[in-house]
């Protein structure tokens, strides 16, 4: 059974990663190309991406007994998972296709990162210790229908907070991107066939905004449930480690990104920076110190 969990997992993953790279290249053609059944297959393979990333976790879930966020491998695949589902209502509700060649882009890279890591990185092991704290009312309530080892508690709620943060974040970050290279075209009242079907920059400064709005709440959830979550796990709710220090680095320039807008009014090519800024310490937050920096979040 176990075998066959593994093989399903490894099934899913294969075919996401399929499907997200045949969806960026869609979205891609369709800002290159304009071409209809271009506009339509993407949005359908980010459906079918979404379904079998979703398929990955479960899989996972299932193969391990426990939420799928114990490690580097699974944390990334909820990054992505978060990622697409946030892309798509956006897409629904602003009907902009073309952010689609950058964000589903962003998503693709994401998991060619995940399929790179090291075996140790991606094992489905036995949960370390201090990973093992589950809300007792949940486990009370699930044992009724047997399901009490798929209970989560503040670590599984840690980290589902965190990532949906950062996927708020990566999006925001393509978001900018784009904004940068419109906005610079306006300003020298240059024109390109490509560029003139993004939205108007002050559109996309807005998106950025929004977006970046949205996931903060997210992040500032995900640091105060796993400040909760290291008291049970190691007696101290905070303890300067280099992920935690890096955490709260990337949560102080999101903090600086909204009160200048709110405050200063920060608009434009700043605020579009300063976003490319924080996604940056979210990557290094997320890789640079996994694999440079020892800690207690080494397992992470």
């Amino acid at each position: 059974m176990k075998e066959a969990n593994v093989v399903m997992s490894l099934m899913f993953f294969t075919m996401a990663f399929a499907f997200y790279f045949v969806t960026a290249v869609f979205y891609v053609g369709y800002w290159v190309f304009r071409k209809g059944w271009m506009s339509q297959t993407a949005t359908a393979m980010t459906y079918i991406a979404l379904l079998a990333v979703t398929g990955v976790l479960i899989s996972r879930a299932v193969e391990s007994g426990h939420a799928p966020f114990s490690n580097l491998y699974e944390s990334m695949v909820l990054f992505v998972w978060a990622m697409t589902i946030g892309y798509i209502w956006l897409e629904r509700k602003h009907k902009i296709k073309e952010m689609g060649a950058f964000v589903m882009t962003i998503a693709f890279f994401a998991m060619v990162a995940a399929s790179m890591l090291p075996y140790r990185f991606k094992s489905v092991e036995p949960l370390n210790p201090a990973l093992q704290n589950k809300w007792k009312w949940l486990v009370n309530l699930l044992s009724q229908a047997g399901l009490e080892k798929y209970a989560i508690g503040w670590l599984d709620f840690h980290v589902f907070s965190t990532f949906v943060g950062y996927a708020a974040f990566a999006i925001s970050f393509g978001i900018a991107i784009m904004y940068i290279i419109k906005e610079r075209y306006e300003s020298m009242k240059k024109t390109n066939v490509l560029i003139d079907r993004f939205p108007e920059s002050e559109m996309l400064d807005e998106l950025g905004y929004r977006t970046i709005a949205w996931g903060f709440p997210f992040l500032t959830i995900g640091i105060i449930s796993g400040a909760v979550w290291a008291n049970y796990a190691w007696g101290t709710y905070w303890s300067w480690d280099p992920k935690e220090t890096w955490s709260l680095i990337t949560w102080l320039i999101y903090a600086a990104y909204l009160h200048a807008r709110v405050t200063r009014g920060w608009r434009g090519r700043k605020a579009a920076y300063l976003s490319i800024l924080g996604f940056l310490a979210v990557i290094f937050l997320y890789w640079g110190v996994s694999f440079i920096l020892p800690g207690l979040h080494a397992y992470a």
